[in-house]
C-alpha cells in the first residue's frame, strides 16, 4: 500500500525513531528484515512505474549504494524488470561491501541478468561514469544514502550527486534524497533533487521542513507490512 505524505495530518518519524522501529519490527515481531526490504522495493516500485508512465518511459538507471538503501534499489530492479522496464543498475561503490538483506537482493539481481555495473567513486571519473551510464534512460532511481547519513558527504560523493542532478531527468528518492538530513531537512553539501520520493513506514522529520520539498518532490508512504506504533 503507497499513500501520498499530508504535511499537516501525518507523523513523522526521526532517525533514531526509524531504528528503533526497525529494531522492533526484527526483533520483537519477528519480521524478517529482507521482508522489509521487500516490501519497501515494492511499494517504490510501484510509484517508479507510475512516474513513467507519466514519462512515457520505459529505461530505467538505479544508482545503489551499499547498505541497505542500495538494497532496496536491488528490490527495485528486479520489480521493474518483471514489470518489463528496462533497467539497469549503477553500485556507487565496492560490491564486497554489500552485506545481509542488500547482498542476498544483490545476488538476486545479478543471477535474474539485470546490469550491473560497478563504479569507483572518485572526483575525478565519477561525472563521466555517471553520464555513461545514464545515457539512454528516461528516469534515474536513487537508492544511494538512507536515513541514516549525517554530517558532510565527502567530496567524491558531492561530486556524484551532482553529477546526477546535472542530468536533468527525472529522479525517484528511495526513503529519502541522498544528502538529506532525516532530522533537519537540510542538506548535508549537496543532495538529490528528486520529483519523487518514496518513503518507508512513516514520514521523516526533516520531510516536515518547507525547504525539503524542493528536493523530495512529491512524497508517498510505503507500507513495509508493519506498522509504527502511532498507527497500531
Amino acid at each position: 500500500m503507497v499513500r501520498k505524505f499530508d504535511r499537516q495530518k501525518d507523523f513523522v518519524l526521526t532517525r533514531q525513531q526509524v531504528r528503533d522501529f526497525d529494531s522492533w519490527a526484527i526483533n520483537t515481531a519477528g519480521v524478517p528484515g529482507v521482508v522489509l526490504m521487500e516490501n519497501a522495493g515494492r511499494g517504490c516500485a510501484e510509484v517508479v512505474i507510475a512516474e513513467l508512465k507519466k514519462c512515457k518511459g520505459s529505461r530505467v538507471c538505479i544508482f545503489c549504494g551499499t547498505g541497505n538503501n542500495g538494497g532496496d534499489g536491488f528490490v527495485i530492479a528486479r520489480h521493474l524488470k518483471n514489470a518489463g522496464f528496462n533497467v539497469n543498475i549503477i553500485l556507487c561503490g565496492p560490491a564486497s561491501k554489500i552485506k545481509g538483506d542488500a547482498e542476498i537482493n544483490y545476488k538476486i539481481a545479478a543471477k535474474m541478468g539485470i546490469a550491473i555495473k560497478e563504479i569507483k567513486i572518485s572526483t575525478e571519473n565519477t561525472a563521466k561514469d555517471v553520464e555513461v551510464g545514464t545515457k539512454d534512460c528516461d528516469l534515474i532511481v536513487d537508492a544511494i544514502f538512507g536515513t541514516g547519513l549525517a554530517g558532510n558527504l565527502g567530496d567524491e560523493f558531492v561530486g556524484l550527486i551532482n553529477a546526477i542532478n546535472s542530468l536533468n531527468k527525472p529522479i525517484a528518492a528511495v526513503d529519502i534524497p541522498s544528502g538529506l538530513d532525516c532530522d533537519s531537512g537540510e542538506v548535508l553539501s549537496t543532495a538529490v533533487k528528486a520529483i519523487a520520493t518514496v518513503t518507508f513506514a512513516a514520514a521523516k522529520k526533516g520531510f516536515k521542513n518547507p525547504k525539503s520539498i524542493g528536493y523530495t518532490g512529491e512524497v508517498y508512504i510505503a507500507s513495509i507490512g508493519i506498522e509504527p506504533k502511532e498507527q497500531r
